[in-house]
């Protein structure tokens, strides 16, 4: 396997946590979220991670300072999930292998988990690998839309999910690993044509089933690996969840 490159999306603002400090930097169990996330990759083989910063950048630069590893670009506007990958382009340019795409603030991330997306990536020369989970509390979060064949076909957001579709119980969990050179086409072709005018990560997969790539949604990660936090309730929730692994 070429050695895969982490992006780690690290720049939202975090207004619900009502805090000053940048929502990736909120302890869980003492730590930084973030770094739970940076340990994950690291298992997996990434020898650079690029994390995507914005809000409080400088901060969270400091805070991220003596990891050797870690190298930073700037997304300077929120402009969705795929602008934020669009700001890595430039230190993509020459990667050729896997990129894995995951959320700074998911601390319950379990190595093998995203170990299993990458492997599915090389052996089955895929385009793009879906990391999803099951379950039943899946209020506000993409479904997988499947073909008759079980076959992936996009990811479908709550706000545009048909009746039927809300029922799906296979939810996107925010991790991917894109071929670079997929990756790197396909977000040339995304635009911001939704209710929130930004430009959606979720968007690659189909675009690049589309041009005739394979596309795959795998099913290799537990519901609780995908717990984002918005809140600091939600912050508590995974405390005790981390608390109840150790």
């Amino acid at each position: 396997m070429n050695t895969p490159v982490a992006i780690v999306l690290a720049a939202g603002q975090g207004r619900r946590m009502k805090s000053d400090l940048p929502k990736v930097l909120h302890d869980v169990c003492g730590r930084p979220m973030i770094e739970y996330v940076l340990d994950a990759v690291r298992s997996t083989g990434c020898q650079r991670i690029i994390v995507v910063v914005g809000h409080m950048a400088d901060a969270v630069k400091s805070a991220l300072s003596e990891h050797d590893d870690v190298e930073f670009a700037l997304q300077a506007e929120q402009k969705g999930t795929g602008h934020a990958v669009m700001m890595c382009a430039e230190a993509l340019a020459d990667h050729d292998g896997p990129a894995v795409i995951l959320a700074g603030d998911t601390p319950l991330l379990r190595p093998e988990s995203l170990a299993k997306l990458l492997t599915e990536q090389q052996t089955r020369q895929a385009a793009c690998v879906v990391g999803t989970a099951e379950t039943d509390e899946n209020e506000g979060l993409g479904r997988i839309v499947r073909n008759e064949n079980g076959q992936f076909v996009r990811i479908v957001e709550q706000r545009d999910a048909t009746p039927e579709q809300t029922r799906i119980r296979e939810i996107n969990t925010g991790c991917f690993v894109f071929d670079c050179r997929a990756l790197l086409q396909s977000l040339e072709l995304i635009r911001p044509e939704n209710s929130q005018a930004e430009y959606y990560l979720t968007d690659c997969p189909e675009i690049l089933l589309g041009r005739g790539q394979r596309v795959i949604a795998h099913c290799a990660l537990e519901v609780s690996e995908a717990m984002g936090i918005n809140t600091s309730e939600q912050l508590a929730a995974v405390s005790r969840l981390m608390q109840s692994r150790n």
